[in-house]
């Protein structure tokens, strides 16, 4: 990962790529997460000051939308389908394991720096609900046996690259 400086000139760049474009400001945060993973605290003065806008309206506009990430996320990401056809049969059980056996919420990270969990509004994969992503790979009828192993996989993962 780019230290804090580097970061900030990441931000100062892409800003002044995207400040010309009319409503600039949620495709820049896009930018950013895209290059850097998370929108950092310190990006808040220097997205307000390249765009002319207030801080706060900088800060609103993040704090609005979940998709955006204030913290690095894990190295890997869990998705887990919060969509009507997922519910009907058994996210909300997915949800519960996933939260008890990472010991943390929706929009956070285990303390290993290893998963982020997060909810995702449909996968397109409705067929074979309930749904998860981990990463950019969708996985279908998962259940809570499923979702421990895959779980399991990603720490093992972690390690073995350590």
């Amino acid at each position: 990962m780019k230290d804090a400086g580097s970061n900030i000139d990441t931000v100062r760049d892409l800003a002044r790529e995207f400040r010309a474009l009319p409503g600039a400001l949620l495709p820049l945060l896009h930018a950013i997460q895209d290059a850097l993973g998370y929108v950092p605290e310190r990006a808040v003065p220097v997205i307000a000051d390249e765009l002319n806008l207030s801080r706060a309206e900088v800060h609103g506009v993040i704090s609005f939308y979940h998709h955006f990430r204030r913290e690095p996320p894990g190295r890997h990401r869990v998705q887990i389908c919060r969509a009507e056809s997922c519910q009907a049969v058994g996210a909300r059980v997915l949800e519960t394991e996933a939260k008890a056996l990472l010991g943390i919420d929706f929009h956070q990270t285990t303390a290993d720096r290893c998963i982020t969990l997060e909810p995702v509004y449909c996968l397109g994969n409705c067929a074979c609900s309930p749904a998860i992503r981990i990463d950019d790979e969708i996985h279908g009828m998962v259940d809570a046996r499923v979702l421990a192993a895959l779980l399991e996989d990603l720490r093992i993962q972690v390690i073995e690259v350590r």
